[in-house]
């Protein structure tokens, strides 16, 4: 069943065979084909390898989509699945309403669970929302996808939050169908939310990391009045990129006997950042900010 909605878009449950099939093609025949049989040209393991194909080359819109695989050449279409047709065998690739009509029906949460990866075994894995560019229509708003990312920079999966709703909701929907044990997970501060904390370590045996700023004002001020002058040992790194320099000092402090009103909080860390913009000419020193992620 879909995490996104009431349709079934996988012929069986979603499990870890599926992503171990090596071939990508291979995994999208699990993946229900959202078209009518009647007058359906091209499958569905040839329609979405071509607009990947496409994105991957440049293509920015569904038209620049459909122009990239009319002019595709006959070997590559050959590679992307494309069946040949008429007497003389040539494969003609499919139009940009085709493709169109295929990107907006097939279902995302399904697709990106056949294609993510697995997290089991893991160091880590970052959890992060983002707005796609260019998806707001007349009728609806911008698509807003919260994915979780491992260390390596491959995904696990994305799930789209449903309207009026924020991010929030969908983050133990998003990591729920994957084996988390032994693994970091990390967070901003919009899910630094106790009932998160007991969701990751005590259902699925991993470890969060998560960040703490105004969003809660209690922990915040705790977090603040814990003892760190008698921390001595710090860690510094520096950066340079995006027009700015920026230094950061870290010191961490373990809060198991400190009262720390927070479930299973066992180290909090202080990060002082020192950043000074190098994209326009120095007329006042760099900011000073402090974040406390526990």
């Amino acid at each position: 069943m879909c995490r996104q909605s009431a349709i079934v878009c996988l012929t069986k449950t979603l499990s870890r065979q599926h992503r171990a099939i090596p071939a990508p093609a291979e995994r999208l025949c699990h993946l229900a084909d959202p078209r009518d049989r009647r007058g359906r040209r091209h499958t569905l393991v040839s329609v979405l390898p071509t607009a990947a194909s496409a994105v991957l080359a440049g293509a920015r819109s569904y038209l620049a989509v459909g122009q990239w695989a009319r002019h595709a050449p006959q070997d590559t279409l050959e590679r992307l699945g494309i069946r040949p047709g008429g007497p003389f065998a040539v494969r003609r690739a499919p139009s940009a309403s085709t493709l169109r009509r295929v990107l907006t029906l097939v279902c995302p949460g399904a697709l990106a669970d056949l294609l993510g990866c697995d997290p089991a075994g893991a160091a880590s894995v970052a959890v992060d929302g983002k707005t796609v560019r260019g998806s707001r229509m007349d009728t609806a708003p911008a698509a807003h996808l919260p994915s979780a990312v491992v260390s390596g920079g491959r995904t696990v999966s994305q799930l789209r939050v449903p309207d009026k709703t924020t991010e929030v909701t969908g983050f133990t929907r998003l990591l729920a169908p994957f084996g988390l044990t032994g693994v970091v997970v990390t967070a901003d501060a919009l899910h630094t939310h106790r009932e998160h904390a007991k969701w990751l370590v005590e259902a699925k045996k991993a470890h969060c990391l998560l960040i703490v700023k105004g969003n809660q004002p209690g922990l915040a001020a705790a977090l603040r009045a814990l003892p760190w002058k008698e921390v001595t040992s710090r860690r510094y790194d520096r950066e340079a990129g995006h027009g700015r320099r920026e230094t950061r000092s870290v010191r961490t402090l373990t809060v198991t006997d400190l009262g720390l009103d927070f479930p299973h909080a066992v180290q909090a860390a202080k990060i002082l950042r020192h950043r000074t913009d190098t994209s326009r000419p120095a007329r006042s020193p760099g900011r000073l900010s402090t974040r406390s992620p526990t």
